[in-house]
Formats: structure tokens, sequence, C-alpha cells
């Protein structure tokens, strides 16, 4: 009897009219035959003019849906018939209580007297009137059946709808729509940008207060997500020499002489520089490197080797191999650049000279820890958190504090060379302390143009002030530590203009230096290469600027000749025949008389 219950049950979900009342009387027929077996109260009675509701959920995925989601699990309804006419709610705990009260409705025993023959009689009179009022009552009920697969996914999407519908309610979207006119929509698009950009534009001129997206590019890790102007990578402003700094994701690529920076996303403004890494760009035989800013991660080359410190890529050759130039335009810019990391940076050399290198050794080892890299050799892809391209100085042999890192200065700098090569002098002589102790002047002797021709009457006269003398003839072969050991020992350097006079860099500070500049109006020169670079060392300085007679170019072309009677034109005329004529061809005869008083004045300056 279980069994026809179920088929009417399921064929009166399922078809509706006719369906419905042959599965009532079904129903009611096994009713009365149980003897009322699955009759049941609730407290929650329908009336005939309710109108009730059958819902199901569907089993198995929308379970599982309303537990993720929080949603109290219902026991599901179900409509039944009772005596009466009447229909009942009766959930599944409804149900499980009927169970309970099932054996007090027993079906009679086969075989009964005639009473059993009226009792059939009045359950099916009962019956008739229940399809009667099923029928009265079939408009006003409501019933759900199961749904199907297809139903059952939709009811899934809706659940999910109204849910996120709850947590994060949905704006109105208001979709724009190209004009008709528009035949393509990247037209449109563009049409429409530029539409939002003179609105942005006009807002602008009219003072209005506009929507402000912030322009974000990377300026390295400090400051990556903030919003940071567009700055160049590059200073090209000086003449002499560009300066470039990358900060950030920085990767070199050497062997194609190229410097990357990557910023955080893609669609950032690109750049890209040609740069000479040399403190005098306009030189032709120093090799370019491309710095470049790429427009986003995606196009960056993969890193062979990454580290935590930043690099410094810097030409050699150009003028080195000439001490005055080795020192300025090479190794006081390269001590610009890299002093304020404390040794914890990395040069990657283009035009890399090994044997230069060498001889300077004990300089670069106090401004770098790490391996000097060949750049022009190198082929791997070294990714830094920056990198500066090229360097420079502002002063010819000197440094200007006010543009330099950390206020270096040039004292500095020669307060770090006496480090470097444990220069143990740190003051000259000073003759009140001393009595009777001589004061040692150095000479230098040149072996080419501008030389002494009259230096044993030099030394006479150094000799007779009461200092005691030493010329000395700097050899190539001769190391520079020694170099520097003797120069630190003396209290006065006397030379005429030239290279030689670089060797003031290891003197003591407050010693003096004097400086013999030839003839033909060059004492601009003289004060710029060395004049100005001695004060700035903290040194005294003198200086000497020779007479006609005092030059072999008069015995060569005469008083009258206009290198004699006029240098202000030839310097006006052509620079080649100062170079070649006033430094290049001269030698000096010092008038000891008129020279005498400069050597009386560095003695003032050592008391």
């Amino acid at each position: 009897m279980k069994g026809l219950r179920n088929n009417a049950r399921t064929s009166s979900r399922n078809y509706l009219g006719c369906g419905l009342i042959l599965g009532v009387f079904f129903i009611s027929l096994t009713y009365f035959t149980v003897s009322n077996q699955f009759a049941s109260y609730t407290s929650k009675v329908a009336t005939k003019s309710d109108a009730v509701q059958v819902t199901q959920f569907p089993s198995g995925k929308d379970d599982r849906l309303k537990e993720k989601h929080n949603i109290p699990k219902k026991e599901p309804l179900e409509t039944v018939s009772t005596i009466g006419g009447t229909e009942q709610v009766v959930t599944g705990q409804d149900k499980f209580e009927q169970g309970k009260n099932d054996n007090l409705y027993q079906t009679p025993p086969v075989g009964e007297t005639s009473g059993n023959e009226r009792n059939e009689e009045i359950e099916l009179k009962k019956q008739r009137d229940v399809i009667k009022q099923r029928e009265e009552t079939q408009k006003k009920d409501v019933i759900e059946v199961q749904p199907t697969g297809k139903e059952r996914e939709q009811e899934i999407e809706k659940i999910n709808v109204s849910e996120y519908k709850e947590e994060t309610p949905q704006k109105d979207v208001i979709q724009v729509q190209p004009p008709e006119t528009s035949n393509n929509l990247g037209d449109w698009r563009e049409d429409l940008e530029k539409e939002r950009m003179q609105k942005g534009i006009d807002q602008f001129n009219k003072g209005e207060k506009k929507d402000e997206v912030p322009f974000r590019l990377y300026d390295g890790p400090q400051n990556l997500g903030q919003p940071q102007p567009l700055t160049p990578l590059c200073d090209q402003s000086d003449a002499k020499f560009d300066l470039c700094d990358l900060n950030g994701d920085v990767r070199t690529i050497g062997s194609a002489s190229m410097v990357l920076l990557i910023p955080p996303n893609n669609g950032t403004p690109t750049q890209e520089y040609k740069i000479k890494p040399y403190s005098r760009k306009y030189l032709d035989d120093i090799k370019p490197v491309t710095v470049k800013s790429l427009e986003g991660p995606t196009d960056a080359p993969g890193c062979s080797s990454r580290v935590n410190y930043p690099g410094l890529v810097i030409a050699l050759g150009g003028l080195s191999g000439n001490y005055w130039h080795d020192f300025t335009d090479i190794l006081i810019p390269l001590y610009i650049r890299s002093r304020q990391y404390n040794g914890e940076i990395q040069l990657l050399v283009t035009n890399n000279q090994p044997w230069w290198i060498t001889k300077y050794e004990k300089i670069f080892k106090a401004l770098s820890r790490y391996e000097i890299v060949n750049f022009d050799q190198d082929y791997e892809v070294r990714c830094f958190p920056r990198v500066l391209v090229s360097y420079g100085s502002y002063k010819e042999f000197s440094i200007d504090p006010s543009r330099a890192p950390n206020k270096y200065s040039m004292v500095d700098f020669t307060k770090f060379l006496r480090r470097v090569y444990n220069l143990e002098r740190e003051f000259p002589i000073k003759l009140r302390k001393n009595p009777g102790k001589k004061p040692r002047l150095m000479i230098i002797s040149r072996g080419g143009s501008r030389k002494f021709v009259n230096m044993p009457e030099i030394v006479q006269l150094g000799e007779r002030l009461g200092f005691e003398v030493t010329v000395i003839d700097p050899k190539p072969d001769i190391g520079l530590a020694d170099i520097a050991r003797t120069v630190n020992s003396f209290d006065v350097m006397l030379g005429a203009h030239g290279a030689g006079l670089t060797n003031c860099l290891f003197l003591p500070p407050n010693a003096v230096l004097i400086q013999v500049v030839p003839y033909g109006k060059i004492e601009h020169l003289a004060k710029m290469d060395f004049g100005d670079p001695a004060v700035d060392m903290n040194l005294n300085y003198l200086e000497y600027s020779i007479s006609a007679e005092e030059s072999s170019l008069l015995d060569a072309f005469g008083r009258d000749h206009e290198l004699i009677k006029d240098p202000l034109a030839v310097h006006q005329r052509d620079w080649g025949q100062v170079a070649e004529w006033y430094l290049g061809k001269q030698d000096i005869k010092l008038d000891i008389q008129r020279f005498e008083p400069i050597l009386w004045q560095a003695l003032e300056f050592l008391k």
C-alpha cells in the first residue's frame, strides 16, 4: 500500500487536473484501507480558504550550497488530506511523531461481519466528499513540483545572485552606446577619450575641481606605489659630462652597452639616452652606453645575477695616461660618485685598461670592495637596485662641495688619499716650534718642455735661504705609493705648470705649492688647473709668471714676433699655436733675483 501511496503522490505532483483527481482517489482509498494509518494532527492547520504552498528544495548540490552560505535548513513541507475534508501542513518531524501512533489504527482482520461492509460504504461516501472538496479548493492551492535538472541549476544561480546582492549590492550600470555615425568601435572610443580629455582641460581652465588620477612612476623600493612625477633618468645640462641615476629594478647588459630600468607596471612612458660615461663627453673615442626605461616588466630580460648594492658604469680612456687627467677626469669624479657608498658599489668599466687600473689599484679597492666588471665583455644580465651611469666634476682637478654628495670637498679627497697610502704627515713643519730645523723643498724636474734650464742656480737659491732642497724627476716605473710617501715628507713643492704638480695631492695640509707659469698669458689655465685646486686642498698657493726674457721663445722668435709681442692675439686666433709653443716648445730660465721673494713668502707660511 505504501508503494501505491508513493506512486499516487508522484503522479499528483507531475500532473494537474485529471491526474490530480485520480491520485487523490487512490490516496484516500489507501488511507481508509489501513485505518487512517498516516493521519496526524499538527499545531498548524490549513483552512479551506488558505492557499497552501508546498516547497521542496532539491537534494544534493543545493543542500551543500545552503550549508556553505549558512542558510538555515528547513524541513520540507507536505500537504496531506485529513478526515473532515481539511488539509494539514506536515513537517518531517511531524511524520516522525506520526509514526509513533501508527499502531493505534490497525487494519481490521479479514473475514469480518457485514459491519465491515457498512464501514466501507461510509468510507466511500467520505472519499467522494473529499474529492469534491479538492475540486473546489484546487484553484486556491499552490503546488510546486520537483524541479528538473535544468531548473535546479537555475535555482542555484538565483541563490548565488541573491546572496551576492545581500553582501555587496551592485551599483547601477549606465551603458553608453556608440554614436550611430561611427562605423568603427575603436574610433568611437578614441573620440570618447578626446572628449573626456577636453572636458578635463576645460575644467582646469575654469578652475573647477576635476578627478585626479595619480601617475605612478617607479622610484625605487622605498617609493614603490607612491605617485611620482616623471623625472628624467639622465641630467645632460652640463657641457662637459652627463650623469644618470636609475633607481629601482635596473638591469645591465654590458656586451650590448645597455642599462635598463624596469618599471613595476606595464604602460609606463619610456625614456632613452645615449650616454658617454666619461667626464668629457665631447671626446670622440668614448663608446656610448644606451640608458633606457622599458614600458613594463613583460619586456625585461631575465636576470643572470641579482645583488643588493648599486653599480656604477664608467669609461676609461679619453685623456687618461696623463697624470693630471688621470685624477681630474677619472679618479676625482669616481670618488665623488662612489665614496658615499663606503665600498658597497660595483664598478662596470667600459674601454677597460687593466694596466691603468693596476697603477691606481689601491684607490679602486678603497672605493669598491667588489670585482671590477669588464663591461664590454660582460654577457650577463646583472640586476641591481640602483645604477649610476657616467661621472664628472664641476671643477677642474677639484670638487665643488655644494654640488657633491655629502658635501665632499678636496680636503676630504686628500685625506682619503693619505689614508689609502698610509701617509703619516698631517701638517708641514712649523719653524717657530722647530728652531734650527730646515724646511724641505721639492723641485719638480721636467724632461720635456717647460723644463728649468738653470736648475743648479735654483737649488743654490733655495739652500741659501735655508731650505733642504731635493730635485724629483718622477719616472713612470716608480710606484704611486712610493711617490705619495716621498711627496708627503716635503713642506714646499716648486714646479713649472704641468702634470708634475699633480703630486701636490700628497702634500700635508697647509704646505706650500709654488707654480711657475710659462710665458704666453696662460695664467688663467694655471689658476684653474692648480691654483684654485691648491686652495681647495687647504694648501698655501704661490704663483710666479715668467717674463719674456726668462722664456726660450724670445731667443727663438725675437722680441718683435707676435708670440712675444702679443700673446692675446695668438689666443684669440689659434689655440693650436698656444698649445704648440707656449705649452709644448718653451723652456724656462728663472731670473734668480726676481724669483727670490717667492721663496721668502714660502718661508713665511711655515713660521
